[in-house]
């Protein structure tokens, strides 16, 4: 059964494996290290890249924190027999400059306390500037290929819980066309510890190769200024959703971690305008028109 040790190392990997990967795909930029420090117990490594070939802004972050758990924290997980945690996991996401290329996300954690709870959580989805359904096929079929691997339910369970959660209940849409998304998952009669713990790096692995995907097949794509301010008017709605619903954000912030680490997540650039409604008919009306929950992606 991996115990934390194990489990911190792997997430270790993942992250450059990741790194690696990507800075082969994009061809110029570079993964900066920043490593930190929490005060409470615990830390972790953010790596940044900036002005790539492709990237405007990726990270990849690692972080293995432990402590006391204080009141926040304790409303926010609702228990009350619990004082100590330890908590560790890789969170990436990527900002392309080429509107013709996803944003991604993802996120593999582990998190336990001190009263023997443990659980394992994460989840991946893609966030298209224009959504094109070949490539959210090809997205999803890839997720489900690795969920069945391991429970043949994990797939649409996972689906359908990505589609609740990355939501924004204000605009009423999707954040994309999701991905899958699961928490809380722990050992039962059918799944082993072990098991859970596979699953998660499977993830982890996969993330190199559909992203690499998508850089390679829409990088080089050309686009109009007129493309290029509607992917700042969906990143808007991305930072949207990170700052009012994002539950790792939430986390992070009441756990006291890195606030740049937490909002690296961000864009570099986004835009608002006053109550922009796209041209009727248009590629930016039809990708609203694709921002629904429960579409079937997978032939």
């Amino acid at each position: 059964m991996p115990d934390k040790e194990t489990i911190e190392t792997e997430y270790r990997r993942i992250q450059l494996l990741i790194c690696d990967a990507i800075e082969k795909a994009d061809g110029k930029g570079k993964f900066e290290p920043d490593s930190w420090d929490r005060p409470e117990g615990g830390g972790g490594l953010t790596r940044v890249l900036s002005n790539g070939n492709v990237l405007e802004k990726a990270g990849v972050n690692f972080s293995a924190v432990y402590g006391d758990m204080n009141e926040a924290m304790q409303k926010n997980l609702k228990v009350s027999d619990a004082n100590t945690f330890f908590a560790t996991g890789v969170s990436i996401v990527m900002h392309p400059k080429n509107p013709h290329v996803p944003i991604i996300h993802m996120n593999i954690r582990y998190f336990e306390m001190d009263n023997g709870a443990y659980w394992f959580g994460g989840g991946i989805d893609l966030t298209p500037h224009y959504v094109v359904p070949a490539d959210a096929e090809f997205f999803h079929d890839q997720l489900k290929q690795v969920c069945d691997k391991y429970d043949r339910t994990y797939y649409a369970r996972f689906k359908k819980w990505a589609d609740d959660y990355f939501y924004i209940p204000h605009r009423e849409e999707t954040r994309g066309v999701g991905g899958i998304f699961y928490d809380h998952l722990i050992a039962d009669e059918n799944h082993s510890k072990q098991s859970l713990f596979d699953f998660s790096i499977a993830l982890g692995e996969l993330f190199s190769k559909i992203y690499s995907h998508f850089l390679k097949e829409n990088g080089d794509k050309p686009f109009t200024a007129a493309e290029k301010e509607w992917q700042f008017i969906r990143r808007g709605r991305y930072v949207e959703f990170n700052l009012v619903y994002d539950r790792g954000t939430r986390f992070g912030l009441l756990s006291n971690g890195r606030t740049e680490s937490i909002l690296m997540s961000l864009p570099q650039e986004a835009k608002w305008f006053y109550n922009h409604q796209p041209e009727k008919g248009s590629r930016e009306a039809e990708t609203l028109n694709l921002l629904k929950k429960g579409i079937d992606w997978v032939k």
